[in-house]
């Protein structure tokens, strides 16, 4: 069983936001490969969409209590790390890229961190969806921003060729 985890913030008021790539990323996904539409399951405390022998979760928890529901959900599926794939923003990569990695620090993202807390290490696959950086801003400012038209069209393109990755054997590398 491998589960895709997509980290977000749940609510209308963060839905466009940075923030929330993570779910942006894992609608796509299941739009492009077809799964069913994604259900509220409380005790997992998130919303899941499942298709032969892959779970997509979307945590309902907030990003910084992320782990809760990944831990919830790896647990009942006795799902091991290395079939645990996260995609989350990071605004320390340029927009319009992405790169995928495994057994990575946190690096300050406190949903990452919440599920390396929860799971008890960070052998797990990421993929680090590029936000944009921009001087003179904090991360968390950046991170709850919204895209512009003209961003949006990059986040498209990327958007598409991380939906080929996710299903391929992940390997570390840049998109």
């Amino acid at each position: 069983m491998k589960l895709i985890v997509g980290l977000g913030n749940p609510g209308e008021k963060y839905r466009k936001t940075r923030h929330n790539i993570g779910f942006r990323v894992l609608d796509h996904f299941a739009e492009e490969k077809e799964f069913p539409l994604f259900k509220v399951e409380k005790k997992f405390s998130g919303e899941i969409s499942k298709k032969e022998n892959t779970i997509l979760l979307k945590p309902m928890t907030f990003m910084n209590r992320s782990g809760i529901s990944v831990h919830k959900l790896c647990n009942y599926y006795q799902i091991k790390p290395e079939n645990l794939l996260v995609v989350h923003d990071d605004t320390d990569i340029l927009l319009g890229k992405a790169k995928i990695d495994k057994n990575r620090s946190s690096a300050g993202h406190k949903g990452v961190q919440s599920i390396i807390d929860h799971l008890a290490t960070k052998d797990f696959w990421r993929v680090r969806f590029g936000v944009g950086t921009q001087s003179g801003k904090s991360a968390g400012d950046i991170a709850l921003g919204k895209f512009s038209h003209k961003e949006e069209k990059s986040i498209e393109e990327v958007m598409n060729k991380i939906v080929e990755e996710i299903l391929k054997n992940p390997e570390k590398k840049t998109i």
